[in-house]
């Protein structure tokens, strides 16, 4: 479908015609990628130009810098916390513990973990001794009163 030229504005400048080759143009300049990347963003997720621009800037922060966390980033709270099996507020208090390396993060969080595993054994444990030590003082009193 062709661009109305006279149409200017919102509804306009909300979409990429990509039959256009000026739109064309001026899309793949100003999201700093070759028409057949944005041809190839627009079929992925459609002809939005809001949709187009959050899709490229997720493909080029998945290729530039893998090993920072930038928390003020929605896709990239959803990215790390789907990765290190963790609710966002779990991960953002790990980024504020150790800094935004992710090294470090899945380091922590990998480290508390165990530690959790660790504490949740060591409780269970003594409760199933003491259990057993009941049966025992019972038997030992029923014994003395007999």
């Amino acid at each position: 479908m062709t661009d109305n030229k006279k149409k200017r504005g919102g509804a306009d400048a909300a979409l990429i015609a990509m039959g256009e080759a000026y739109e064309v143009a001026y899309w793949s300049k100003k999201l700093k990628i070759t028409p057949a990347q944005l041809k190839a963003a627009v079929k992925k997720v459609g002809h939005s130009a809001r949709k187009v621009e959050a899709y490229i800037g997720e493909q080029k922060h998945k290729a530039a810098d893998r090993a920072l966390i930038a928390i003020s980033q929605p896709y990239e709270v959803r990215y790390w916390s789907k990765k290190f099996k963790v609710t966002p507020a779990k991960l953002k208090a790990a980024v504020a513990a150790v800094g935004h390396s992710s090294k470090n993060v899945g380091a922590y969080l990998a480290k508390k973990k165990t530690t959790k595993k660790k504490a949740a054994k060591t409780v269970k444990a003594p409760a199933k001794k003491k259990a057993a030590k009941k049966k025992t003082a019972k038997k030992a009193s029923k014994k003395k009163a007999a």
